[in-house]
């Protein structure tokens, strides 16, 4: 057989590269797209009678959010809140229902937009997204009837890398993240991308390292689109236990006793809720 000329070889190598560097030039420009999928506006629906709508204030534009104040509880007393970052293809207005227990138990919710989703302007960043949330955290901070010491970050997805970034520019009392990764980084891999070239890393494994504040983590199993190791990781960084339940990435409902259950062992709930068993296996 005779041998392929050196000419050649470097000829083909040279081609190679070149779709190498256009495919990587092509990832690095729709890189924002894949992990910003904006949801279509029809989905978009007026918030709960009770809630409040605010409107964030940031470079590219002001960025909503909607404040859910507690139908039990205590409310004579600061009360607790929960600052709730969602998912990547999600809004703020599909989601308002689902934190009825919580709000039973006396805790106010802030659920919070990315800017250039749903009616919020500007465009989704890991910048953007951190400036929103840290606006969020000072509107929860300058209200009266709002404990300074009990603003709970709790992030779903995508969302926990935004309380990830929140949780190093303010003073959470708490995380809880769930089915959360350890950084945008390895999921380069996926479409042959070198890690560099991610421009909204999002390192949480770094983050929850470096924190000392209470941490819940909980992933599911059978997660097809965040693996469970990310989970796990995650859980050996901070020192803390994975709670692991069987479902997917999108169809296992919230844990809401587990939540309740490190509320009140971290004293972020006054007392247990006679309507709720506390010591229920998680």
């Amino acid at each position: 057989m005779p041998a392929i000329p050196w000419t050649l070889v470097l000829r083909i190598g040279a081609v190679l590269l070149v779709l190498l560097v256009f495919w990587w030039g092509f990832l690095f420009n729709v890189q924002r797209q894949v992990l910003f999928p904006i949801p279509d506006p029809l989905r978009e629906r007026k918030p709960p009678e009770d809630a409040t709508v605010l409107w964030l204030p940031g470079k590219g534009g002001e960025t909503e959010a909607w404040y859910l104040p507690p139908t039990g509880g205590d409310t004579k007393r600061p009360i607790p809140i929960l600052i709730f970052a969602h998912g990547n293809a999600t809004l703020i207005d599909e989601i308002a229902a689902q934190f009825d227990p919580p709000r039973k138990w006396g805790v106010g919710i802030l659920l919070v937009e990315y800017p250039g989703y749903g009616r919020s302007g500007g465009r989704p960043s890991q910048k953007a997204i951190g400036e929103t949330m840290a606006a969020a955290f000072d509107w929860a901070l300058a209200q009266p009837s709002i404990d300074p010491k009990r603003i709970i970050g709790y992030g779903r997805s995508l969302g926990g890398g935004a309380i990830c970034q929140l949780s190093l520019d303010r003073d959470l009392a708490a995380l809880i993240l769930e089915s959360t990764f350890t950084s945008t980084r390895p999921f380069a891999g996926r479409y042959g991308a070198p890690g560099f070239l991610i421009l909204d890393p999002f390192d949480n494994l770094e983050v929850v390292k470096k924190q000392s504040q209470p941490i819940l983590l909980f992933h599911g199993e059978k997660d097809e689109v965040i693996p469970l190791e990310h989970g796990v990781q995650l859980a050996r960084a901070a020192g803390v236990s994975l709670r692991v339940h069987g479902g997917g990435h999108n169809d296992t409902p919230r844990p809401w006793e587990t939540i309740l259950k490190f509320l009140v062992e971290n004293r972020l709930l006054e007392s247990p809720i006679p309507h709720l068993d506390v010591r229920a296996p998680s």
